[in-house]
């Protein structure tokens, strides 16, 4: 939200944060609670703003009113893929071969690694 300036007649000019759609809406003054109209005094405090700043504001006030949401929409089963552990896809069957002793070995495959 870029900062706007506003001017009260009892106590001056002062700054204050305003979503763009309010931006000619006339705001409270900190002191007296009296509504203050705008002053343009120098440019708005998001021109000055660095790109990584002014993408977050503007981001924020994207989300402000509609939010994007990426969870999947209730009820809707959602696809998963093989590399899920919770998925009912068939599984490649293992070249791994277990020992009389329950050590699981694969043969032919680097034979120089220690299977956990």
């Amino acid at each position: 939200m870029p900062v706007y300036d506003y001017k009260c007649p009892e106590h001056g000019i002062f700054s204050e944060l305003a979503t763009i759609g309010n931006h000619s809406r006339p705001s409270p003054c900190p002191r007296c609670g009296d509504l203050a109209g705008r002053v343009i005094i120098a440019a708005p405090g998001s021109l000055t703003l660095g790109p990584v700043q002014r993408e977050a504001y503007t981001r924020n006030e994207r989300a402000q009113h509609q939010p994007r949401v990426f969870a999947a929409r209730v009820g809707v089963e959602e696809e998963r893929s093989a590399a899920c552990g919770c998925s009912d896809n068939e599984r490649k069957n293992s070249k791994a071969l277990y020992t009389p002793t329950g050590e699981k070995i694969f043969p032919s495959a680097r034979p120089w690694m220690i299977s956990h």
